[in-house]
């Protein structure tokens, strides 16, 4: 493998950690779910169905699939299985974007420099 690709599959590699956190995030319900938990700190199913027409298995669902991105946990408390927002996976994944956006400013400033230095 040429040191080229070698760079860019180490750099693929950490992408590829969080492809479960924006996939997760890019369901409607699943976002509306962490927004609630963001807000209202940890909620039980009932407390986060009230006011919904979304069945208490489908909310079930959706927290599964955010548990296994790692964007929320369940506690028990008592009797009760509440759930809670974790937002070092999101923490994690915003920082990946903003160096994602530091290379392509990085690229389209070499663009720049590369076209005015360059009159046609």
């Amino acid at each position: 493998m040429s040191p080229k690709r070698k760079a860019a599959a180490a750099r693929a590699k950490p992408l590829q950690n969080y492809a479960p956190v924006f996939a997760a995030l890019g369901d409607e319900i699943r976002l509306t779910l962490v927004a609630a938990l963001c807000v209202g700190g940890a909620m039980s199913i009932t407390q986060l169905t009230s006011g919904t027409e979304i069945s208490r298995q489908a909310i079930t669902k959706h927290l599964g699939v955010l548990a296994a991105a790692g964007l929320v946990r369940d506690l028990k408390v008592g009797r009760e299985r509440l759930w809670e927002f974790e937002p070092a996976q999101l923490d994690e994944a915003r920082r990946t974007l903003e160096l994602i956006g530091q290379q392509w400013d990085h690229a389209l400033a070499k663009l720049k420099f590369a076209v005015e230095s360059n009159p046609c």
